[in-house]
């Protein structure tokens, strides 16, 4: 499946993914918390706040303010180092992989619904 969508079509696909998340019980992420959990989830472990930051290309403090509400969601947890006590890892979480999940088959559901709509540009004409 490949749609090919101009930039406002892609703006709306991301709104109409987030209003229907925000809609739901779940928690309302800001971009940052976001990001942070997606490279979480989608980056091979392990995880450091050193490393998130670097990566991310955000302070260590702002990561560290997202990890805690992340962490009071239950979306991640903290784990020392069993190595090197003075690091802490990142870890994810049921929860998180839930929120996730979720997460994706509503982009998934409105990636479907953009490409019905490609397909037949006059049911938009209503």
């Amino acid at each position: 499946m490949s749609v090919e969508l101009k930039a406002v079509q892609a703006l709306d696909l991301w709104r109409g993914a987030i209003v229907e998340s925000v809609r739901r019980d779940a928690p309302d992420l800001s971009a940052r918390q976001m990001a942070l959990l997606l490279t979480v989830y989608l980056i091979p472990p392990p995880h450091t706040v050193r490393g998130l930051a670097a990566h991310l290309n955000v302070s260590k403090p702002a990561i560290t303010r997202a990890l805690d509400r992340l962490t009071e969601y239950g979306l991640i947890k903290r784990k020392v180092d069993d190595h090197d006590r003075r690091s802490v890892l990142i870890q994810r979480t049921v929860k998180g992989s839930v929120f996730l999940r979720e997460f994706g088959d509503i982009i998934a559901t409105a990636a479907s619904a953009a490409e019905a709509s490609a397909a037949n540009p006059k049911a938009d004409a209503v």
